[in-house]
């Protein structure tokens, strides 16, 4: 496979290929360091990304600010030179914070979903760090774009579309997820594409088109470059890595799972998700899960109106502690088998033996 170097802002990474953020703590300094050595783009997830500092039930806000400066600059020392981001979901309380603290921390790239970041351009000004939106729609894209158009006279480095096999938290109904074949999801990549030309041709610049959602092998990915996009992201794949962040428990989880255990969810965050069915959910879908603690970590998040808390649930699952936990993946988590590494991981992933 003929693979072009991505451009990210005013740099390049060899390697087409950004490893998607995966919180909470399963992509950290750890993973996305290792990724970025690679050749690729290694993104950590903000999302309650200090929830093993000593402090962090007194100090919420204060331990994630910490913790992302400190994990940028960890995998940026394991980087030799390659480009690590930090994705940042717009539903967060301090989402605002996280970016600035991100890009103060030297992050290359901020990637922003789970919501509409359109204030992203105005966080990052003064500052080389790149910006990307992530989408699912024509019409997501072309909201975001034109209000930074309009606002801020800029356009996106990068633009990241999720398709309908994305793990965690997804941009469709669960109507459009219960019948994914009728979306036609290769026409709206085609549609997105077509909607940035406009903006590149305004200002321009070249707006490279990374797609993620269910990639898990070199056929895949040539799929998706023949549409037109200029690289690929991939998450799950990723967790069954050594350098991986989560706990072996976790990991495992991954490698046990087959095709049948994958469920879709209603998150709190008041979007579904797709994740590992276990003794959590099924806990979760008979009565709610008492909330003992509130992290304050979603913007529209009412602890008396949600069935269980996402932070801890996550927290929980990182830690190994999956029956009190909730494991996010993407569809094709039951390809997984085995145990790997990121370097041979991406060598398996564009075709080479070598």
């Amino acid at each position: 496979m003929k693979l072009q170097a991505l451009k990210v802002g005013k740099k390049y990474a060899r390697i087409p290929i950004i490893q998607g953020g995966m919180g909470v703590g399963v992509s950290r300094s750890g993973l996305a360091g290792a990724v970025a050595r690679a050749g690729g783009v290694g993104m950590i997830s903000s999302a309650q990304i200090g929830y093993d500092e000593p402090d962090f039930e007194a100090d919420v806000q204060g331990c994630n600010i910490r913790a992302i400066e400190k994990h940028v600059k960890l995998a940026k020392q394991q980087a030799a030179g390659g480009l690590v981001g930090v994705n940042v979901m717009t539903a967060l309380q301090h989402y605002a914070d996280h970016v600035q603290a991100a890009a103060r921390a030297g992050a290359d790239l901020v990637v922003c979903g789970a919501g509409l970041p359109t204030d992203l351009p105005a966080l990052v000004s003064g500052t080389d760090t790149a910006i990307a939106p992530i989408v699912s729609s024509r019409k997501a894209a072309s909201l975001i774009l034109r209000m930074w158009d309009k606002k801020y006279k800029r356009t996106a480095d990068l633009l990241v579309i999720e398709g309908p096999l994305a793990g965690g938290h997804l941009g469709f109904t669960p109507e459009q997820l219960k019948n994914i074949q009728a979306l036609d999801f290769d026409r709206e990549i085609q549609a997105i594409l077509e909607e940035k030309k406009l903006y590149e041709d305004k200002y321009g610049v070249s707006v490279p088109v990374v797609v993620g959602g269910g990639i898990s092998g070199p056929s895949d990915i040539e799929h998706i470059l023949s549409l037109g996009a200029d690289g690929v992201q991939i998450a799950t794949c990723f967790v069954a890595t050594r350098e991986c962040d989560a706990s072996p428990a976790y990991k495992q989880a991954y490698i046990d799972a087959s095709e049948e255990d994958v469920v879709i969810i209603k998150s709190p965050v008041g979007m579904p998700g797709r994740a590992i069915r276990n003794a959590f959910i099924q806990k979760m879908e008979q009565a709610p899960i008492p909330i003992k603690h509130c992290c304050h970590c979603i913007r529209k998040c009412n602890p008396k109106e949600i069935p269980y808390c996402i932070t801890q649930a996550l927290v929980n699952a990182v830690k190994g502690n999956l029956d009190q936990g909730l494991i996010f993946c993407g569809a094709n988590v039951g390809k997984i088998r085995e145990l790997t590494t990121v370097p041979d991981l991406i060598s398996s992933l564009i075709g080479r033996t070598d």
